[in-house]
């Protein structure tokens, strides 16, 4: 890192040379008295991104100053949106994926006019704050989706990108673009170390999508230092080898050198782009440039104020010159776009009504007009079928049904289609010439797949579903958890649930992996017993617009259970009485999934020798737990304390329903290779199992 010295001599060579900051031409924009230099832009985002550190006392001031010059041109000269109302559809999107650098992102929303004020950037990190430690969707307005878990951004980037081609393909007349904007991804070293970078670039490339713009903040450094001794990839030719159009070698601290580059990335539209820029972590920073010390902790008081002397930062803490504020304020242009763009819908709605009409349903992703009615009589059909399947068999007859109602539906699998029942008449493959399809192969790329569906969801105008084996839930389980803490509406379909698996063995036999996914908060999870309970899950699925939802299905076929039509209304409630025994149970046995039917097989056995059993299937327990409490007690009478528990997964989250006095038929180790039904009866499985222990109790 140059000298305090040798920096301020750069500074003042800079400030002879560096053009005043422009503004596009495609709006209008304010004539201040003083135009700010391009250099005296990205150092407010440096002032900015330092002192908000500090004074939180913790945070990464390192990349937003290193990423602040190429950022600020990005920002300023290219980027379509408007403060005024973030949601635009047309807008381009900015993704920011290495999180940690927040700090660049509010900078720029609060400079250039988001509700976003200096308040805000004051309580940055602060309980409650609009200004987290790392970007949060539906917290801060401008922030296209929460990033922080590195890699994950870009690959959302990814998804938004694609759907972005894949609506324009659909809806995009001549001289009517009424889809066309850029997707524009920052990302880090990590982002790139990360696995996920090279799934879901690989996928980028394979779809040609170009009009997806992605800056390397190529620095050098991360948490335990320079990266050299760990991370020595020729990332240039890795891009290449993936498909991509790469810029290598930008000076990321030459404005004038990323505004050329920029242009020559929107100008290739074959393929996606990769701008390599290369920069200086906490660029200014005479002590900790150039340094891991500045990459998650604050610079400190003392080199905060060397800092604005080496850039020559005249101003108090969080003071912005009324210049700054009048070059960044993006608000006319943006009002400007946004109406030029409105103006062109209302001509292509004139020309085209029935497109136009389809393209609002696309958007609005919402339901026909008879949709209860509709699911309802198809779901109490489906009881009368009385047909015995593999639930992930009834999961492919709902989509059948429910997916041509939905034109937003777009599904795929991780290498895993037809073993997963994703497929369905309707459906369309997605691929370079036909980007508009609606069932999309993401080969065996768990994470990127579950990723690029979140984007795809914040895109708008698609809801996503996925499938791979439960097992493979761990593959990409980060990206469900960003999903839950997005509130977005994704369905990830999980099938081959448990040991039923069979001679696949262990490694493909789920054991903890219902559980573990029960915990996650905001992810509802169902567990279906037969075709009936399917239907109902894939209807709450659907219904679901604040969040995703894992739909739980197994390999192998399932006896269909009788029901009153009241029983089937009652399935939406999450877990209901299935068989009873008169108002007065002595013992309950609650089961999901495969293990409902020994659950009925033993209480008919039982009550057939004058007990008094009954049987609640439950195959959803956070929506059981939603319920209201008269509800929830009418189902499990709190006086009923001999309650038998079985599911094949482990036992220790069912307690809280079995309680002290219950038991819990479950299984707490891994699984064994051989037949199914061998299988189940090896680990005790079976309905002499839940009467004798149903017996013990009583």
């Amino acid at each position: 890192m140059p000298s305090r010295s040798e920096l301020a001599a750069r500074r003042l060579v800079d400030n002879m040379i560096d053009k005043p900051a422009t503004v596009t031409s495609s709006g209008p924009s304010s004539q201040p008295s003083i135009t700010p230099t391009r250099r005296e832009l990205a150092n407010a985002i440096r002032a900015l991104s330092m002192d908000a550190v500090q004074r939180a006392e913790s945070g990464h001031p390192g990349a937003p100053m290193g990423m602040a010059d190429f950022g600020a041109v990005l920002w300023n000269e290219f980027l379509r949106h408007n403060p005024a109302n973030p949601k635009w559809f047309n807008r381009d999107r900015l993704i920011l994926s290495n999180g940690h650098g927040s700090m660049l992102q509010y900078s720029l929303l609060h400079l250039s006019g988001y509700d976003l004020t200096i308040e805000d950037l004051r309580n940055f990190r602060r309980l409650g704050s609009r200004t987290p430690g790392h970007p949060e969707y539906g917290r801060t307005a401008g922030v296209e989706t929460t990033t922080g878990p590195l890699g994950q951004g870009l690959a959302n980037g990814i998804g938004m990108a694609l759907a972005e081609r894949a609506l324009a393909t659909r809806f995009n007349r001549p001289g009517f673009p009424v889809v066309d904007h850029y997707t524009y991804v920052i990302l880090g070293d990590g982002c790139l170390m990360e696995g996920i970078s090279s799934e879901s670039c690989s996928l980028a490339g394979t779809w040609g999508l170009g009009k997806l713009i992605c800056l390397y903040d190529d620095n050098g450094i991360s948490i335990d230092g320079p990266v050299g001794r760990w991370f020595s990839d020729d990332i240039p030719g890795r891009f290449e080898a993936l498909g991509w159009h790469v810029i290598p070698n930008i000076d990321g601290h030459n404005a004038e050198a990323v505004h050329e580059a920029l242009e020559q990335a929107r100008a290739f539209h074959e393929r996606p782009t990769l701008i390599c820029c290369k920069t200086t972590i906490a660029w200014g920073s005479p002590g900790k440039g150039g340094s891991e010390k500045s990459h998650g902790a604050p610079l400190g008081a003392a080199e905060v104020a060397a800092t604005r002397e080496s850039i020559g930062w005249a101003h108090e803490p969080f003071v912005i010159p009324p210049e700054i504020y009048r070059a960044f304020d993006a608000r006319p242009k943006g009002a400007a776009w946004e109406a030029e763009w409105n103006d062109m819908f209302a001509r292509y709605r004139a020309n085209f009504p029935a497109m136009a009409a389809e393209f609002d349903r696309r958007l609005a992703c919402g339901f026909p007009d008879d949709w209860e009615q509709m699911a309802w009589d198809f779901i109490h059909a489906t009881q009368q079928r009385h047909e015995d399947l593999a639930t992930r068999a009834a999961s492919q007859r709902a989509l059948e049904f429910y997916g041509p109602h939905f034109p937003s539906f777009v599904g795929g699998s991780a290498d895993l289609a037809e073993s997963t029942g994703i497929p369905w008449v309707g459906s369309r493959p997605v691929d370079f010439e036909h980007p508009d399809g609606n069932l999309i192969y993401y080969g065996a790329r768990e994470f990127a797949m579950n990723a690029i569906m979140n984007g795809l969801a914040l895109h708008g105008g698609y809801v996503p579903f996925g499938g791979t084996f439960l097992m493979f839930a761990d593959y990409g389980r980060s990206a469900i958890r960003m999903s839950a803490l997005m509130k977005i509406r994704c369905m990830f379909v999980l099938t081959h649930d448990s040991i039923g698996v069979g001679g696949d063995g262990p490694t493909h036999q789920p054991i903890e992996h219902v559980a573990s996914l029960r915990i996650i908060p905001d992810l509802s999870v169902w567990r279906t017993c037969d075709t009936t309970e399917t239907a109902v899950a894939w209807k709450a699925a659907l219904e679901r617009v604040n969040g995703p939802t894992a739909l739980i299905f197994t390999r192998q076929k399932l006896p269909h259970q009788d029901r009153t039509p009241e029983q089937v209304k009652a399935i939406a409630r999450g877990g209901y009485v299935l068989l009873d025994c008169g108002n007065d149970p002595e013992a309950i046995i609650i089961a999901t999934g495969s293990e409902v039917q020994l659950a009925v097989e033993a209480a008919q056995q039982l009550n057939g020798q004058g007990r008094r059993v009954r049987v609640v299937s439950m195959p959803s327990v956070d929506v059981f737990d939603l319920q209201d409490k008269a509800y929830r007690e009418s189902v499990l009478p709190p006086a009923v304390t001999r309650r038998v528990v079985v599911e094949a997964g482990v036992t220790a989250p069912w307690y809280k329903y079995a309680g002290p006095q219950g038991v819990v038929i479950g299984i707490d180790c891994f699984g064994e290779s051989g037949p199914p039904e061998i299988i189940f009866q090896h680990f005790g499985f079976t309905t002499e199992r839940v009467v004798a222990t149903v017996t013990a109790l009583c």
